[in-house]
């Protein structure tokens, strides 16, 4: 049986890190990973006491470039998807920078992204 979105885009954010997974809902892995947690990320970005929407871009694009290394730019001709509106309301209001931040890196770095979640009204700012 084929998971119909079968690569989904997790975020989680606290006041110190930001974490961006793609995961395969097939087998439950990840596929990819970016995170301020990394010491590469962590020393070239001033996050002190927490991370801004400048880090959240940085994750984005390092995020990109591992699914590139991985072939899953695309997500398998299908693309990679996110509820953007679902993301917010799991981190809050006050992350929704940083939440629009990496989405738009991704995209912008040439992730195919399915932007799930707005058949209820809500849809993506045109930043």
């Amino acid at each position: 049986m084929t998971v119909l979105k079968r690569y989904v885009l997790r975020l989680f954010i606290s006041l110190k890190y930001i974490t961006a997974n793609v995961v395969d809902r097939n087998n439950g892995r990840i596929v990819a990973t970016a995170s301020t947690v990394e010491h590469p990320l962590k020393n070239t970005l001033e996050c002190g006491r927490s991370c801004n929407a400048k880090a959240a871009a940085v994750v984005g694009e390092v995020l990109a470039m591992r699914l590139r290394v991985e072939g899953l730019e695309h997500g398998m001709g299908r693309g990679i998807h996110v509820d953007v509106n679902k993301e917010i309301e799991k981190k809050g209001f006050k992350n929704s920078t940083k939440i629009w931040s990496i989405v738009n890196s991704l995209k912008n770095n040439g992730v195919k992204l399915i932007y799930d979640g707005e058949e209820n009204g809500h849809s993506r700012p045109s930043y």
